[in-house]
């Protein structure tokens, strides 16, 4: 019999059947409890099937590289490279509703293609049930979770960091893929995740979202709140999300929609020093 493990991230179960490398990250979030909401097979090998291509990312050298195709039988194909121009690490195909999964470990590392199916599959699978995948730092201070957005290398983490040194009882959530979610109550809350780049911080947590901020960098400090149009566009540029697949489009802008409605967003021009950290702080935490 197949090893089968489970898991849970911001409220959603999941299993993995088969065996497993070892990836701590993963650890603090194992479960038994609840219906899966996507299963992913691990799996020896993969027979060919026609498709036809959908979407390549280019995000360019040092970022990995993803294909997506439509299979003519029905659902979809990822493959997956660490970089462009490496060989390709693994192959993840999907049903057209994202419950269920098959991956085709190739090349390489093998933690790199099970996170990333890992995250593909609970972005999307998640999509109409109120939750989003943010490429976002987040701290606690307070009780409350504050998320820094903004493109990779706008200062997100360093933000993060100058929050951890400057503002007392503040403590690092997630330095790169949190969840945030609109609550059943109409209320928003963010998770930690197994999914933190390059700084292991894995504690599975949630906390009430106490503002959403926007980094960028500017030779002063400066910060205003966003009307909801711009919040929605701010919220959207950092979610994991994937405009061609109509209905889960459909979901995410349903979630958005609701999360503006009572989330505070912000933009911080700022230099990375204290006095921005402090006029953040001052600011979102009123």
């Amino acid at each position: 019999m197949a090893d089968i493990s489970s898991y849970k991230v911001a409220g959603f179960n999941f299993t993995i059947e088969g065996e497993l490398p070892a990836m701590p990250n993963l650890e603090p979030f194992r479960s038994t409890e609840g219906m899966p909401i996507f299963k992913l097979q691990i799996v020896s090998s993969m027979a060919p099937v026609p498709s036809t291509p959908v979407f390549k990312t280019d995000d360019g050298p040092g970022f990995p590289e993803i294909t997506i195709d439509q299979l003519y039988s029905g659902g979809f194909r990822f493959r997956m490279r660490p970089q462009p121009g490496l060989p390709l690490a693994a192959e993840l195909r999907t049903s057209e509703d994202f419950t269920q999964a098959s991956l085709l470990l190739i090349e390489g590392d093998k933690p790199f293609a099970i996170n990333n199916s890992l995250m593909l599959l609970f972005a999307f699978s998640t999509a109409r049930h109120g939750a989003l995948e943010m490429h976002s730092s987040v701290v606690i201070n307070d009780g409350k979770g504050y998320m820094f957005l903004g493109k990779s290398g706008t200062g997100k983490s360093t933000h993060s960091s100058l929050w951890l040194k400057h503002i007392p009882g503040t403590t690092l959530l997630n330095d790169d893929n949190p969840i945030l979610r609109l609550m059943p109550d109409g209320s928003a809350r963010v998770f930690d995740s197994p999914w933190s780049g390059k700084t292991p911080c894995y504690k599975n947590m949630e906390v009430p979202a106490g503002a959403v901020v926007r980094i960028r960098q500017a030779p002063f400090n400066k910060i205003e709140k966003l009307p909801a149009v711009q919040a929605y566009a701010s919220l959207m540029a950092s979610a994991s999300s994937f405009r061609p697949f109509k209905e889960l489009a459909d979901g995410w802008h349903q979630t958005l929609s609701g999360l503006v409605a009572v989330l505070p967003c912000y933009v911080l021009d700022c230099l990375p020093d204290q006095a921005a950290a402090e006029l953040c702080h001052k600011t979102v935490h009123g």
